[in-house]
């Protein structure tokens, strides 16, 4: 542990992931724990118990579960709701560290009624209510819902599309927050930006991406053919969480 370290034992990294490869990288590392996804490129939704199992046997570091059915908005009809029930009573039973959900109404607010069954499923575990936070019409009125609901804390760009865009509202959330609740700010932190951005925000949490590309084991690329949709990404380029790149973000602490 470097210097900087011993003086901010408060500060925690937590990183965003989707293989359990990718969770052993973190924890190498250094990482506090890690955000466990599946399919980032829909802004991570939950992962397979499967993975979760294979995960939990290789690794100690605490991992919180990601409790979301699909992509797109955050208001779910009554069947994805009620997986996402599911999944919190599924994954707390397999060990998850803390579950991470967000749930608004049609009209931009918190879902007080449907949060307050997942954080009660969910519990004794801690709760993160996620970036579905910045989608809401105003962020202090959230946030005094969310401390209402008794969410432990909140992954949050500060209501814009990245941490350094929406950095003087994660200063106000983070003064207004107190002791109530951990503001986390996430969403285009690296290693490039993280010491201003810790340097500006004050947070004590943060929520951090930092993957590397490496290729896949094929040897035959049958290029004309796609898994995948319109937007096209190469079938034979994996990302991977880069430990290098977590240790030297820890080191930046």
């Amino acid at each position: 542990m470097s210097s900087n370290q011993e003086k901010n034992p408060a500060i925690k990294i937590e990183v965003c992931l989707e293989s359990v490869q990718s969770i052993l990288e973190a924890e190498k590392g250094g990482a506090d724990r890690v955000e466990f996804c599946s399919d980032l490129f829909e802004g991570g939704l939950t992962p397979t118990l499967g993975a979760f199992r294979t995960a939990r046997k290789y690794t100690k570091i605490p991992m919180n579960v990601m409790i979301r059915p699909r992509g797109g908005d955050f208001c779910y009809s009554d069947l994805e709701f009620e997986t996402m029930l599911e999944d919190v009573r599924l994954f707390k039973s397999e060990g998850a560290n803390a579950i991470v959900f967000g749930i608004l109404t049609s009209d931009g607010e918190i879902d007080m009624e449907r949060s307050r069954l997942l954080i009660e499923n969910a519990r004794p575990l801690p709760v993160t209510f996620h970036r579905a936070f910045d989608m809401t019409r105003d962020g202090f009125v959230s946030l005094e819902k969310l401390i209402e609901l008794g969410v432990d804390r909140v992954l949050t760009s500060g209501l814009e599309p990245t941490v350094p865009e929406g950095a003087d509202m994660l200063c106000e959330l983070v003064k207004r927050a107190g002791d109530r609740i951990i503001i986390m700010p996430g969403c285009g932190i690296s290693e490039r930006n993280f010491a201003k951005m810790k340097k500006i925000i004050g947070a004590k949490e943060y929520h951090v991406f930092l993957p590397s590309e490496i290729p896949s084991a094929m040897q035959y690329h049958p290029e004309h053919i796609y898994m995948g949709g319109v937007l096209r990404q190469s079938e034979f380029t994996l990302s991977q969480t880069n430990f290098a790149r977590v240790g030297y973000v820890k080191g930046l602490l």
